[in-house]
């Protein structure tokens, strides 16, 4: 394996620093844009001026909106991404990632013209939420129970949907919805359906986390009417789609994780520099021993570009990084509240007092990194998912 990256990757990385520098603010705070009404404008006013440079979909193919980027090229934009905390590079949580990839694969003529140029160009009309976990499905996804009743051209889904990112700014629903409940197995008689977030009958209510940050939401569907040309592949045949989904999503994220965590990790090794906390033997431990995780964790994320960089399919590895990151999560919230003290029980939201230390990014971490652990998949069933595949251990479950 080679992660040595080439001249395009590193000139690519020298403009998005550029870019950061002509475009977003010193000490940019990421993340907030779901929260907060003006950073949410500012995030998808970068969203465009993404879409511009051809980055937004980087390696999408050019007829529809990418550039057509490397592994490699796509690899640095979004560490850098992560590192900087460029706001609206996702188009709401899953536009870019999956929902658009998706479409390319299992999609019609129809939805890949109507629904893919929306994300590629960074307008309102190309956010997107996703619907797959409910009160009783979680990790236990296939036993999720909205359900979509066709009727003539229309379904009629009712049901609930929880822990839904950016249900509140979507324009688009990435919808799981049970078409046939007589299959065999639980897994079968399940669809994908493109709903329409301002449809009759679609919900939305905020769940304020404990801090009083508002990321997710819960959606409810009550006899809301869905076309039948939204269903999006086969349908009953959705759970095969839905695992190269979340393929996508659990693949990308490791990238703009870790950048996540350098910088993170670069801000707190300063911070302890500057106040002298860095002298303590304990301290310089710690921030090594962190410093060693992030590493590693950035080698095994190169590792699953290089499989796709050579056509290799990656089954288990995303899984596999995903867990990683959610322990390198736990260690750098404990080691940034310890280092930065009783600063850290400051309101995290209040990023510009004469009390926040690093505006806040160590105490949030702290406390949202169990429910960064829950999403996409429990940290345990990613670690059933690298037993079975990876190790081709028994099922655990």
């Amino acid at each position: 394996m080679d992660f040595q990256f080439g001249e395009k990757e590193i000139r690519l990385r020298e403009e998005i620093r550029q870019f950061v520098k002509e475009n977003l603010p010193k000490g940019q705070v990421p993340y907030f844009e779901e929260h907060d009404d003006k950073e949410w404008d500012f995030g998808m006013s970068i969203a465009k001026k993404l879409s511009e440079k051809g980055w937004l979909t980087i390696t999408w193919p050019k007829e529809y909106g990418g550039m057509g980027a490397s592994e490699w090229e796509r690899a640095a934009y979004l560490e850098e991404v992560g590192y900087w905390g460029v706001p609206g590079y996702s188009m709401g949580v899953s536009g870019i990632m999956w929902v658009g990839p998706s479409i390319m694969l299992f999609g019609s003529a129809e939805q890949k013209k109507k629904y893919v140029p929306a994300i590629a160009s960074g307008e309102p009309d190309g956010v997107w939420c996703t619907g797959y976990s409910e009160p009783d499905a979680g990790s236990d996804f296939a036993s999720l129970q909205t359900r979509a009743e066709k009727k003539g051209d229309r379904y009629i889904v009712n049901g609930q949907k929880v822990w839904i990112s950016a249900g509140h700014r979507a324009r688009w629903c990435w919808l799981a919805a049970r078409t046939d409940q007589s299959g065999p197995k639980k897994h079968d008689g399940i669809s994908i359906l493109i709903v329409d977030m301002k449809s009759k009958g679609v919900t939305v209510r905020p769940i304020i986390n404990f801090y009083g940050f508002h990321l997710f939401n819960e959606i409810f569907f009550n006899d809301v009417e869905v076309p039948v040309e939204n269903l999006v592949g086969v349908e009953n045949q959705g759970w095969r789609q839905l695992m190269q989904s979340l393929g996508f999503e659990r693949g990308n994220s490791a990238l703009v994780a870790y950048g996540e965590s350098k910088r993170l990790l670069d801000e707190l090794v300063l911070y302890a520099k500057e106040s002298g906390i860095i002298k303590r033997p304990y301290i310089r431990q710690k921030l090594a021993d962190v410093a060693m995780e992030i590493e590693t964790f950035k080698v095994l994320a190169y590792e699953s570009v290089w499989k796709m960089s050579k056509g290799i399919r990656i089954i288990w590895e995303p899984s596999r990084d995903k867990a990683f990151r959610d322990m390198i999560n736990d260690q750098l919230s404990r080691v940034g509240t310890e280092i930065i003290g009783a600063y850290s029980q400051v309101d995290p939201l209040e990023t510009d007092t004469q009390w926040s230390r690093l505006r806040g990014r160590a105490e949030r971490i702290y406390y949202r990194w169990t429910g960064y652990a829950s999403a996409a998949g429990t940290t345990d069933n990613q670690r059933n998912i690298i037993g079975q595949f990876g190790l081709q251990l028994p099922k655990a479950y």
